[in-house]
């Protein structure tokens, strides 16, 4: 809809608005909130690469989709059902905007190269509904086989 049409509606809620651009600002910024998205940086181990920052990704995906979406490489020998550890990732931040570990995936998390306390698979790691900022390491992906 464009403004021309909105104008009778806009002066019906607003008789004294000055501008229709401030007033359609203020009658529908509550529908174009950024809250419901996420950010997420990604790091990485492996050297001469530098950080990356996902912006607007919806909830829903998993962090390997994300990544893989966006042509960052993140090996998944298994296709992403949870039945090896080669999209192994770290979260440094934003941990509660992830679906929960199960014991599925702490157990492929056991076998993983170097497993730390923040270890997660990136084909398990859900963004939950809602939205925020996680950050997350990819471990060096050289360390696999076809490199």
């Amino acid at each position: 809809m464009c403004s021309d049409c909105l104008l009778p509606i806009v002066n019906c809620l607003f008789p004294n608005q000055v501008s229709i651009d401030k007033c359609l600002s203020i009658t529908f910024a509550p529908l174009i909130r950024n809250d419901t998205m996420y950010t997420i940086k990604i790091n990485f181990e492996q050297k001469g690469k530098e950080p990356i920052t996902l912006s607007n990704i919806e909830a829903g995906d998993a962090i390997l989709e994300v990544v893989l979406k966006n042509d960052i490489e993140l090996h998944h020998n298994c296709g992403g059902v949870c039945a090896c550890t080669t999209c192994h990732i770290y979260v440094n931040k934003g941990m509660e905007h992830l679906e929960e570990i199960t014991d599925k995936e702490e157990d492929f998390i056991d076998r993983a190269v170097s497993p730390r306390l923040n270890s997660r698979l990136g084909c398990q790691s859900l963004l939950l509904d809602g939205g925020g900022e996680v950050e997350v390491t990819i471990p060096d992906q050289t360390q696999f086989l076809g490199e």
